[in-house]
């Protein structure tokens, strides 16, 4: 095939790329479709804080009669480089159709631009921040994902170790069969670390009080996330960008802060309805119709998803954990909560994985980041 890349420069030509997966999944019955105005948000320089130590490049391809057949975004993370030493480069938000043509256009592209830039290694799919759709389901296509997951054709791997790309890391989601009655462990154990170590939780009985305390989740999200893949500090701009971000879609019943006897954080849990069948019907778009689904979907549903869970380095091994879920289990009976998603967590995080050994467990999806040296 004949084909063209073409960098993304125009707004207009920006709202196609954010578009193109849209369309070419429009009728896969397990792809949930991104909010394209979020999508502009992020890939907008003027928009997201990231680009204050980010940079980026967006590429589309086009086959000979100019249909959009693939886009890929280069983008490198200056904060990110500097914390673990290395000249990395990402390629993310990639899409394309099963061409060996297409990927050796988008793959070659983002390729040489990082290399122009002096960078030795290619890493992906990654997006600007940890919290940016990332990895190439490997497994699981016939599951639905979450709304802060990505779905794409078994395809996309063998295409890209055709590259020479390797395993980077891999992302795992379980689904957790919520019991009814739920049995009362973590509301005992929850009691005894709260005794023995004087904790207590916040109160986030409603947005403005959660809103409070999302300053502070944040700075203990940057010390507890420190050795994740791809994580890199959030700076106050990141920080007001992704309360902007997850706020609307909270439910006071689904978050716990904990807190100690000097009233800081040291452990929290959030979560929120699921969003992904929403999203199907909201076709990527909020308006004019897209809302109505979500707010449908907020108060009428049987499954969660575990947005963020984090423990303050001192107290991982205390039992915090419990603290969070009796908070929160209360939520699963009174909204009649039948299924968790735990959203990607790395393959290697027993710690968060080892949370719901009480339940029923089934690891359904798996991610994958790959990485390829390009000196």
């Amino acid at each position: 095939m004949k084909v063209t890349i073409k960098e993304v420069k125009t707004r207009k030509e920006l709202k196609q790329f954010v578009h193109f997966p849209n369309e070419m999944y429009k009728n896969e019955p397990y792809y949930v479709p991104t909010l394209e105005a979020g999508d502009m948000d992020v890939l907008n320089p003027e928009k997201n804080h990231a680009f204050e130590f980010c940079e980026g490049k967006y590429w589309m391809a086009f086959d000979e009669k100019g249909k959009a057949v693939g886009r890929v975004a280069g983008i490198i993370n200056r904060e990110y480089n500097r914390k673990v030493d290395k000249k990395i480069a990402r390629f993310g938000f990639i899409d394309f159709i099963d061409d060996n043509d297409v990927v050796d256009v988008l793959v070659g592209t983002v390729t040489e631009w990082a290399k122009d830039k002096g960078m030795e290694i290619l890493n992906g799919p990654l997006g600007f921040l940890e919290f940016d759709a990332s990895g190439v389901c490997v497994e699981g296509f016939d599951e639905l994902p979450t709304a802060y997951g990505k779905y794409n054709y078994p395809y996309y791997e063998p295409q890209l170790l055709r590259h020479g790309f390797v395993k980077d890391t891999d992302w795992v989601e379980y689904q957790v069969t919520v019991p009814h009655p739920i049995p009362n462990d973590y509301h005992r154990i929850a009691k005894v670390v709260e005794e023995k170590y004087s904790l207590h939780q916040a109160d986030v009985s409603s947005k403005k009080k959660i809103l409070g305390y999302l300053d502070e989740v944040a700075q203990l999200m940057n010390r507890a996330y420190s050795d994740i893949h791809g994580y890199s500090e959030l700076n106050e701009g990141q920080i007001e960008d992704l309360k902007k971000q997850f706020v609307p879609m909270l439910t006071p019943d689904f978050v716990s802060f904990v807190l100690n006897n000097e009233n800081k954080i040291v452990g929290f849990g959030i979560c929120a309805p699921s969003m992904a069948k929403a999203m199907q019907k909201a076709g990527g778009k909020l308006f004019p119709f897209g809302f109505i689904h979500i707010l449908h979907a907020m108060k009428h549903n049987d499954t969660i998803d575990t947005l963020l869970i984090g423990i303050d380095k001192e107290y991982r091994t205390k039992g915090v954990h419990a603290m969070i879920f009796d908070k929160i289990i209360p939520a699963f009976e009174k909204y009649n909560i039948k299924y968790i998603e735990t959203t990607r967590e790395l393959e290697t995080n027993c710690n968060v994985q080892n949370m719901w050994n009480r339940f029923e467990t089934r690891l359904h999806k798996r991610a994958r980041c790959y990485i390829k040296n390009i000196q």
